[in-house]
């Protein structure tokens, strides 16, 4: 544990993912953003000025899907490249350069829904009547036409979405490629600490005295950062204020749950009902994590642990296969025909090295294969995580299959639904593999502190705090780093209660996660987690019909709301019923975990 990272160019090439599928060469890649230019000319010189009948509309977005494919192509391409190694300035520059293209292209763009929107309805509706590829898309700019500003303004604001952006790369920036963590001692030995290490190895570590000294040191780098990062994220949100009053929305998360197509009461619900009814069961859960770890007292830094460090397995990349396959091949041949490429193919990059991104995530360059980064620390729990991002990759491979570019991404709150549903079902098939109670033991607490600490109560905590952070926003106040700090450690002790001692340090998380820079993400991990664990339950209960039904809203990629997937795959998310289901099942795991453990010290006096 706690190797020193190598440079990227010193990793194994077999695991890494192999960007060659998108484009084999530089050439290829500038050809294409050439090809892209030349299509947007043409269609800048052919209707600009023309959208003036079905006909012609319908002609201008059959080309206007074709440059979106380009566009997606070479941004996944580029992005990437950076996402590999945020410190190689050649992969930064062509990234940089890209951006600015693209949003001089998407400017010109612009006129398209400008003059859509200015259509009579009778058009628009003939429109949509007429072209099943391009319904959705022009359904959408009709829902959109009262937030809509003058063609000017949005040709402006399209040139600007680059800079617009900037909040995020600066992040990224400043935490992957600038925070420069020196090495922490513990009893004369020297550890090495990046933010990789820390949220990979460091947090789990079971010696108490590394794993604090750990956080005290990687608190202590964050210290140094946490007013340009404040001021970072200031500019982000004050950017999305500016942006919702121009549009004329009633607030900042208006603005944000509008693309989302979900009304305020699913995303307060979701939010509220977490932090009253799910902070009992998760004490208790934390109650016994200080029992069995025999710890003084419980705190921030001891959250990461797992009950029975002793027995997690260790898990090589290549046994990983076996269980991922098994586990997930309920959802099909063609589900499990996907897995095998992605192993076999290097969809994804499974190394650690100096300026790679932290955490995980797939990507789904329209028309080629989904990329899955992750950092594989051969612990059993990495299984999950690839399973989590196998499900997205899962989801974009079946609806770009049946949908075209303009249909295949459902709203964010859906998002999460997919890829936490393969968790699900890995700890399903997990359980059914062995009747030993050590090992039953391990799976359940496995999905509490893997799959529902991560989304149910880290992102959770992440939407808690982003929402107080938007309601001072929308009073017209500014948020300074001394005030986020505050916001954060308000959320943690109102959730954890006197059960968890919120220590120094833990009130800086909020510089931690990029979700922030991404509207009202946060809450969609526990929306979608919601809806994976009552079809998940489902499955076990009904088998096919279930799996047919879930296959079916896969497909559907982004034809259809959330409230009517979730509806597809037999869950009304319109009532808090499924909600209080999924926290009363969390409530029920913990109970039976506190009964094993019981079980197993018994056993063992």
């Amino acid at each position: 544990m706690g190797k020193v990272l190598k440079e990227r160019k010193d990793v194994e090439e077999p695991l890494t993912w192999d960007l060659s599928a998108i484009f084999q060469t530089e050439e290829d890649f500038n050809a294409s953003v050439k090809e892209a230019e030349s299509l947007v000319l043409a269609i800048e010189g052919n209707y600009k000025g023309r959208l003036n009948s079905a006909e012609i509309v319908n002609q201008c977005l059959d080309q206007l899907r074709k440059v979106t494919e380009l566009f997606h192509g070479t941004a996944t391409y580029a992005y990437l490249a950076v996402a590999e190694n945020q410190a190689n300035a050649e992969n930064q520059e062509r990234n940089m350069k890209l951006s600015n293209k693209v949003s001089e292209l998407q400017s010109r763009l612009s006129f398209i829904e400008s003059e859509i929107i200015a259509l009579d309805e009778k058009i628009i509706e003939e429109a949509i009547e007429s072209s099943k590829d391009n319904s959705n898309y022009l359904s959408e700019i009709k829902r959109s036409k009262k937030h809509r500003l003058h063609p000017e303004v949005e040709k402006a604001l399209s040139a600007l979405s680059g800079v617009l952006n900037s909040p995020y790369a600066i992040y990224n920036r400043a935490k992957l490629a600038d925070m420069d963590f020196a090495d922490f001692t513990v009893e004369d030995k020297n550890y090495p600490l990046s933010f990789v290490l820390f949220e990979n190895e460091w947090e789990y570590e079971n010696d108490y005295k590394i794993r604090r000294e750990a956080f005290k040191a990687f608190s202590s780098k964050l210290q140094e950062y946490k007013y340009t990062i404040a001021a970072t994220y200031q500019t982000q949100v004050q950017k999305e204020k500016v942006i919702a009053n121009l549009r004329g929305f009633d607030s900042v998360i208006d603005s944000l749950l509008f693309s989302q197509k979900v009304d305020k009461e699913l995303y307060h619900r979701q939010i509220d009902i977490i932090l009253e009814k799910l902070a009992p069961h998760m004490r208790r859960y934390a109650k016994l994590i200080k029992k069995t770890h025999k710890l003084d007292e419980m705190t921030f830094a001891d959250l990461k642990l797992v009950v029975d460090p002793e027995y997690e397995p260790e898990i090589s990349i290549e046994e990983s296969k076996k269980y991922i396959r098994d586990a997930l091949s309920v959802l099909g041949e063609d589900y499990l025909e996907m897995i095998e490429r992605a192993y076999n193919e290097r969809w994804i990059d499974f190394v650690q090295n100096k300026g790679k991104s932290t955490g995980a995530f797939c990507s789904s360059p329209y028309g080629k294969h989904p990329y899955i980064l992750i950092s594989w620390t051969n612990r059993m729990r990495e299984v999950f995580v690839l399973a989590h991002e196998l499900g997205h990759a899962g989801h974009f491979y079946l609806a770009q299959q049946n949908q075209n570019i303009f249909d295949t991404r459902p709203s964010t709150y859906f998002i999460e639904a997919p890829s936490t549903m393969n968790e699900m079902l890995m700890a399903n098939y997990l359980i059914k593999t062995n009747d030993d109670p050590r090992f039953r033991r391990w799976v359940l607490s496995s999905m509490i502190s893997r799959t529902y600490y991560h989304n149910f109560v880290t992102h959770l905590l992440e939407a808690a705090y982003q929402r107080e952070v938007y309601k001072l926003i929308d009073k017209g106040e500014s948020v300074q780093a001394g005030k986020l700090s505050s916001i954060k450690r308000e959320v943690l002790e109102k959730f954890w209660g006197e059960d968890v001692i919120i220590n120094e340090g833990a009130e800086l998380t909020w510089m931690r996660q990029p979700h922030y820079y991404m509207g009202l993400y946060p809450y969609t991990y526990s929306a979608g987690l919601t809806v994976a664990t009552e079809v998940s339950k489902r499955i076990l209960k009904e088998g096919s019909p279930a799996i047919e039904d879930w296959r079916t809203v896969l497909k559907a990629g982004g034809t259809k709301t959330p409230v009517e997937l979730a509806k597809m795959a037999g869950v009304d998310i319109t009532t808090e019923k499924p909600l209080l289901d999924t926290v009363a099942y969390i409530g029920s795991i913990i109970n039976e975990i506190i009964a094993l453990t019981e079980q197993i010290e018994n056993h063992n006096q």
